[in-house]
Parts: structure tokens; sequence; C-alpha cells
């Protein structure tokens, strides 16, 4: 029988169709997709990673042929679907998009360790069970590591996350996926090719424009590269980052936590993460030292439960059934 030509057959849906693929990712259970993506996005507002009202995940990632858009569903316990759309003609690119991903969502990581301490503190244990699932979320890269950190230092979570938003949306490459807007995160070069007043006028402070623009020539220079971090233990590799003029003890701490998925530190003399403590733990006695003690090497957890605990209480803890 002859072939009846249809729309499918246009080189336009032949690209698209090469242009899109699904993959099916293991995790390690107990794994929640809504609880990771609300601690890696904080509000409901941010326009990097978003996180629709049916429960899918986006990000946008910089590839080599032009941007590529992930799009994460959970719909087993035991695996997420993942599906890129962008050229990814070359299977490292592939590879390359879905490891970012794993890393973003913090899928392999096993924290039998932090619920089995967490059960012994009787006002920690109900968040730790209400949340369980939730993976440690890491950004993609150094430099967003950097911006998020330093934006955030001494403002309030709305405040900075507002700022970042106004420089996503000046700097940042707009998107769009299934009628879903989002914005690429702005490279390195496009933020210090900016001037000091554009950059003001997104609400940064001279103070951390400056930062920014030492931690980018660093990077830039090769002074400083995600490589050399990684390989160092938590306490070295914070030293390293605080050699940059503006990074302090608790911007580096916040930096290997959430950028190096560094679970033995713990963003101390944070007062967000002290009011958070105070709301989880209510008249408890709390010994803050003890309870990272006991809590070891995945004492970095409680952070992302308190932020939880935050956004619960404001109604904006993306916890779906």
């Amino acid at each position: 029988m002859p072939h009846s030509p249809d729309a499918s057959d246009s080189p336009q849906a032949a690209a698209a169709a090469l242009a899109r693929s699904h993959h099916e990712l293991p995790v390690v259970a107990p794994f929640r997709l809504d609880l990771t993506a609300s601690a890696l996005r904080r509000v409901p507002t941010n326009v990097i990673d978003v996180l629709t009202p049916t429960g899918e995940y986006l990000h946008a990632f910089a590839g080599a042929h032009g941007p590529i858009i992930a799009r994460v569903v959970q719909r087993r316990p035991d695996a997420i679907d993942v599906t890129i759309d962008g050229d990814v003609r070359e299977a490292h690119e592939r590879e390359r998009v879905l490891a970012l991903v794993r890393r973003t969502l913090g899928v392999d990581r096993d924290l039998t360790p932090f619920y089995e301490a967490a059960g012994r503190h009787p006002w920690l244990a109900p968040l730790a069970h209400r949340m369980r699932g939730i993976k440690p979320p890491r950004y993609r890269s150094l430099w967003e590591a950097f911006v998020n950190a330093v934006v955030f230092q001494q403002v309030s979570l709305h405040a900075a996350t507002a700022v970042v938003r106004r420089l996503i949306m000046s700097f940042g490459t707009p998107l769009e996926s299934g009628g879903t807007p989002l914005y690429l995160l702005p490279s390195v070069e496009r933020v210090l090719g900016a001037t000091d007043d554009a950059l003001r006028a997104t609400g940064l402070s001279a103070g951390k424009i400056a930062t920014l623009r030492r931690a980018g020539d660093a990077m830039r220079s090769g002074a400083l590269t995600e490589t050399m971090i990684e390989a160092l233990p938590s306490a070295e590799a914070a030293a390293l980052l605080t050699r940059i003029k503006g990074i302090g003890p608790w911007t580096a701490a916040v930096m290997l936590l959430r950028g190096f998925g560094r679970l033995d530190v713990f963003p101390m003399n944070d007062s967000g993460v002290a009011r958070n403590l105070a709301l989880v733990a209510r008249d408890a006695p709390l010994d803050v030292d003890e309870v990272l003690s006991s809590l070891g090497a995945q004492r970095g957890m409680l952070y992302f439960h308190l932020l939880l605990a935050r956004l619960e209480a404001r109604g904006e803890g993306g916890a779906r059934p």
C-alpha cells in the first residue's frame, strides 16, 4: 500500500522529533520531586526552576547548539521521566543534560543516616516524616552558586529572590515550553559585560556587583574552577572561596551546600535558619551544636527541611498527594 504523506512527514515535524527524547532515570527511594523542586526554587515566582500546577518540573540548560529544556515528572516512587527538548544531536550532550538533571535533583543521594538521626529528636522527627523524600537539590554551575549566594547576603528571602528574578529577566534568555515560560540563566560574560547602572537597576548593591565581578573574573581566568572546589574537603573548599573579597564564611557555606551538595556543611549565623528553627522546635529545649553533631555528615539536610517548614507555613511548599 503506498504511503500517504501527512503533516507528520514535514521537515519541521522530523526536526521536532529529532530534537525531543524521552528517558527514565532511576532514583534512590524515598524521593519526591515536588518537595525537592520546592526546596530548589524557594519561592513560586522563580522563573528559572519552574514547577507547574500539575507537578512537572522544568529547567533550561545552555547547550552546544542552543538552549535545551528538560521537563521532569515523577510517576513512580523509584524513577523519574525526563523529556529533553532541544538540539542534542551528540550522545555526550544528551548524557550531560541527564547528568545535570540528576545533580540538580539529588536523586542518587541515600539519606538513611539523616532519617535515623532525625528520628531521635522529638521536634524534628515529625518534620522529617512529612518531608520524607526530599533530596538535596544543587545548582548547575559554580556561577549559578555565586549569583544566588551573593544576592542572598544579608537580605530577606523574598527581597533576594526579587533581585535574582529581575537579574534573570533583564539579562537571561526567555524561553517557552508547552505554554510554560521560563528563562535561561545569564552567563558570566553577559553579566560582567553589563554596566554597573544596569546591574543596580535589578536591585543589586554596589558591593554585591563588585563581588560578582571578582567571582566572574576568577572563573574566567581559571583562578577558581568547579574542579578545584570538588577536589577539596569542605573546610578547605570554604577557605578557597573566601579568598574572593565579599565571600565570607556564610556565603561559602551556602555555596558548598546548595551548589556542591556538601551535606557536611550547615550555614550558621543565618537569621532565616534561626527563625525556622524556632518555628519547628517551638518550646522544645534546643542546643543547635548538639543537634548538628547528632546529624553528622548529613547535617545540611536540616537546612532544607527548615526551608520546607517555612514554605509549608506560607502555603508555598509545593507538596502534592
